[in-house]
């Protein structure tokens, strides 16, 4: 290897060093020190150097005696599976009419995409009156239309607490879907469809085998953002529930934080955290390979 091509090389690899760096110290050190953090038996308060090294014994902890813990999961898994059926459905569906040739489509653009860059505590706080079960706007709609033995204290109740939560978290991120799936839409050549209509393919056989077949990476990038995003919850739920009633909101990053202030157990918390984060690890790589095998098929 010549000088000038090890001279070449190095420079290059000076480009990207502002970005290693940053990525060591932002990223890499932290869950180094997270990872170290959950070794020990420590409050996070007084001086690390008295903590008491357990081990592995945190995460033994998770699995075997910790079922709060995984009714969080559960409930994360259940607003995810709303979120994944209604809201990216409602997403599809408003791009699929805002990418025709509709009056007021740019108009239709802006307000759909207002509710997911409101602040979640502000939002929270606004459909808290609409639920509460005395004076709230939904209670006060259904006895006026004749339906007011529905009416309840809905974050209050055991039952539909936790569905509250998901319509309220899918009325606010449908925008985002919505927007990267009526980019995904726009980027498909309009030679196509003609081509599919001179073939005398109907609406649904132009989607099927047009829209749907080019749509599949932006469908993978849709999904596994959005999975990402509900499993980590959290102003939504401070501002609605606060995790209530009981346990019966509690999410994952609720559980974290529960442990590390008010448990004084930071140790057990960063061992929540990197099992939170593998588990969202391995749900993104299963995703990602599911669709590498559509694609085949």
């Amino acid at each position: 290897m010549g000088i000038r091509k090890t001279k070449k090389i190095f420079i290059n690899y000076l480009f990207v060093l502002p970005a290693i760096l940053l990525f060591c110290t932002f990223h890499l050190y932290p869950f180094l020190n997270v990872f170290r953090y959950s070794l020990f038996q420590w409050d996070g308060i007084v001086e690390f150097s008295s903590a008491k090294f357990v081990g592995l014994a945190h995460f033994k902890d998770i699995f075997t005696a910790n079922p709060q813990w995984w009714y969080s999961m559960w409930h994360a898994f259940y607003v995810t599976l709303l979120t994944l059926i209604f809201q990216n459905g409602l997403a599809l569906l408003l791009a699929l009419a805002c990418d025709r040739a509709i009056k007021g489509a740019r108009a239709y653009r802006m307000i759909f995409f207002l509710p997911p860059v409101l602040s979640g505590i502000v939002v929270g706080l606004i459909w808290q009156w609409i639920y509460d079960g005395n004076y709230g706007l939904l209670n006060h709609w259904l006895t006026n239309i004749g339906f007011g033995h529905l009416a309840r204290a809905w974050l209050a109740d055991p039952r539909t607490a936790l569905t509250c939560v998901g319509i309220v978290h899918m009325w606010k991120g449908f925008g985002w879907g919505f927007i990267i799936l009526l980019a995904g839409l726009q980027s498909i050549p309009r030679e196509l469809y003609e081509a599919a209509k001179v073939d005398g393919a109907g609406a649904w056989d132009t989607f099927r085998r047009v829209t749907v077949p080019l749509m599949v990476p932006v469908f993978v990038l849709v999904t596994i953002l959005t999975i990402l995003n509900t499993m980590q919850i959290y102003d939504l739920i401070v501002s609605l529930t606060g995790g209530g009633p009981g346990y019966h909101t509690e999410v994952p990053i609720t559980r974290i934080l529960a442990a590390m202030r008010g448990g004084s157990q930071l140790g057990y918390a960063c061992a929540l955290g990197i099992v939170f984060g593998l588990i969202l690890l391995v749900v993104s790589f299963v995703q990602i390979q599911a669709s590498k095998l559509a694609k085949q098929e």
